[in-house]
């Protein structure tokens, strides 16, 4: 299985505070295969152990909103050496590849590496981020409380709203396409570490997405 690895700039960071050390605070208990560090200057990488982690490591971050995100799906040098930046291998170069082009990409995030389902893997991630860009305070108030398990009721009890009022706020945050799309960015990664190959039929609809979308970028 290919390994994830994350390379994330700070976004104008010449004219704001360093954010590294927050960030790295945010993925403390994302799993790991090695600790998280910063790399140079505003940057930091992550050996990211599974593909729910780099889930929740991308909402974490899209959610603080001062990143630029690469992921890098590749192979790496064995056995990893005792730190993130002492690595080497594919993966790494890839995730250079992808935080490069995130600097004016959709989202400020980009996917790098080999295989077909790499591509699949970026688009879903853009949705998810245009689902996770357009929530509010109060939408996350509601998201992070029903990701601890409370119901509508009881949510609405915290917030002494009405469970009318919960009802819209989820439904504004998008809560349930929210969490469709995070199942479709794990099953995705999945596949891209795996390196499965993509049916005749799904490459088929997969060069005409291609070819339709740069036929639209032309226009």
């Amino acid at each position: 299985m290919q390994t994830i690895v994350l390379t994330v700039d700070q976004r104008r960071s010449r004219s704001n505070a360093d954010a590294v050390p927050q960030a790295l605070r945010l993925l403390d208990d994302v799993p790991t295969l090695r600790q998280p560090e910063r790399t140079a200057g505003d940057e930091f990488q992550a050996l990211v152990e599974s593909a729910d982690g780099l889930a929740t490591a991308i909402e974490r971050l899209l959610r603080d909103g001062r990143w630029h995100i690469g992921i890098g799906i590749d192979e790496v040098e064995h056995p990893l050496p005792p730190t993130t930046r002492a690595g080497r291998g594919a993966a790494f170069l890839a995730a250079r590849t992808a935080v490069t082009a995130a600097h004016t990409a959709p989202h400020h995030l980009r996917v790098s590496g080999p295989g077909q389902w790499v591509r699949h893997l970026e688009s879903a991630l853009w949705l998810w981020a245009g689902l996770l860009e357009r929530r509010t305070p109060k939408g996350w108030e509601v998201a992070d409380l029903a990701a601890d398990g409370l119901t509508h009721d009881a949510i609405a009890e915290r917030l002494t709203i009405s469970q009318s009022a919960v009802s819209q706020r989820a439904a504004a945050a998008a809560l349930v396409d929210a969490a469709r799309a995070r199942e479709l960015v794990v099953a995705l990664t999945v596949e891209a570490q795996t390196g499965a190959a993509l049916t005749v039929e799904a490459q088929t609809v997969a060069a005409q997405t291609v070819t339709e979308t740069d036929a639209g970028d032309d226009r």
